[in-house]
């Protein structure tokens, strides 16, 4: 472990995103959330909260080994993306529960999914292996996308 302080960082930044999201999320989803026609691929609601709590430990670490690596454009460009696709991260929360814009959502999401592609290049093109580490986060988030799109649609 080079850095223990960046580490801590590199792991919390991404659950602070996901608790921001879940101050506008939880409080939608027995109430508003229960309420709307979805698909019969959504999971049942418990799922989500230990699916992102893994995404963001994998996304923490990958963030860790890049921002360990030696100061480079390449790298700080790759860390600002993934800063930036954290913000869409939260933000997405915010509009489709806290804003019950689904069409918006959408919009987000869809944006913030080439994001997480591009960062998911650009952190395997750095280091492999923090490549890899996100792509559980792409795959989850293009279905996040897709189920996004269904509840926007059947609503």
């Amino acid at each position: 472990m080079n850095n223990p302080i960046k580490l801590v960082v590199a792991l919390i930044l991404p659950q602070l995103a996901g608790a921001i999201g879940s101050f506008f999320t939880a409080p939608a989803i027995d109430s508003w959330y229960i309420n709307l026609n979805k698909p019969s691929f959504n999971p049942p609601s418990w799922v989500f909260g230990p699916v992102w709590i893994t995404l963001y430990i994998l996304m923490g670490i990958a963030m860790y080994l890049i921002w360990v690596m030696p100061k480079s454009k390449t790298r700080d460009t790759a860390l600002a993306i993934y800063l930036a696709q954290l913000v869409l991260n939260s933000l997405w929360s915010i509009v489709f529960f806290g804003w019950q814009s689904i069409g918006l959502a959408f919009g987000v999401i869809v944006i913030l999914l080439v994001l997480v592609l591009i960062i998911t290049i650009k952190f395997h093109q750095l280091k492999k292996i923090a490549g890899y580490l996100l792509v559980p986060y792409f795959l989850w988030g293009a279905f996040a996308t897709i189920l996004n799109g269904a509840i926007w649609y059947l609503n």
